[in-house]
């Protein structure tokens, strides 16, 4: 098939070690999983793990440049638009000291943005154009679209954030209800459906991709 309008499957995205800076002297190169799929207009700096069959999508902001470390999980997905982004000598502890921690099995909707310190749990839906800061969100936990969640709180498991809400204190994230049903099958809807993408995306892109955009 001839495409008349120019080759197919031309693109670019940008992955490298963070700049050496007073507060982030050492250059770390990303880790990213080999069945990890990076779409096109993706951006990923410095000192981040990617799990396996994470799907990231284009015009993907992941910068490890002051905050760092960041842990992507496996069969994650990152929509277009997504930021993730750390302040320096900020952290949550898991197994280690994370700037941004993401379990298995998260999808972050369009716009959405994951601010360290924070770490979100497994099974965690982020809506879009919410806003996840200074954190932690158990498992389950679903963030409607133009949310907020900041200020240190602690969301316990399967809690539920409404569209638009202000979570700013632990008092507001206690009084939380669970997911309703509807929210919890959307969520896992978005998973399964994110889940193919790796395997299949990458059957346009070719396995060795050159830094100028090509595939070949």
């Amino acid at each position: 098939m001839t495409n008349l309008y120019g080759p197919y499957n031309i693109y670019s995205y940008f992955i490298g070690s963070n700049p050496p800076t007073s507060f982030n002297p050492n250059p770390i190169f990303p880790k990213i999983k080999r069945t990890a799929f990076l779409s096109p207009f993706t951006y990923v700096v410095g000192d981040v793990s990617i799990g396996e069959n994470t799907y990231i999508g284009p015009f993907v902001s992941i910068r490890a440049d002051e905050g760092s470390p960041f842990y992507i999980g496996e069969n994650c997905n990152l929509q277009d638009g997504v930021i993730l982004h750390g302040l320096k000598n900020k952290y949550v502890e898991v197994y280690k000291h994370f700037s941004i921690y993401m379990g298995p099995r998260v999808s972050c909707a369009h716009g959405s943005l994951i601010h360290g310190p924070c770490e979100i749990g497994p099974d965690v839906f982020v809506g879009f154009k919410a806003i996840v800061y200074n954190t932690q969100i158990g498992e389950g936990c679903f963030v409607s679209p133009n949310a907020v969640v900041t200020g240190g709180v602690k969301l316990k498991p399967h809690s539920f954030v409404p569209p638009g809400a202000n979570i700013d204190t632990q008092a507001k994230a206690d009084r939380l209800s669970k997911v309703p049903k509807n929210e919890e099958e959307f969520a896992k809807e978005v998973q399964r459906v994110n889940r193919e993408f790796p395997l299949t995306y990458s059957i346009f892109f070719g396995k060795t991709k050159c830094s100028c955009g090509l595939t070949h």
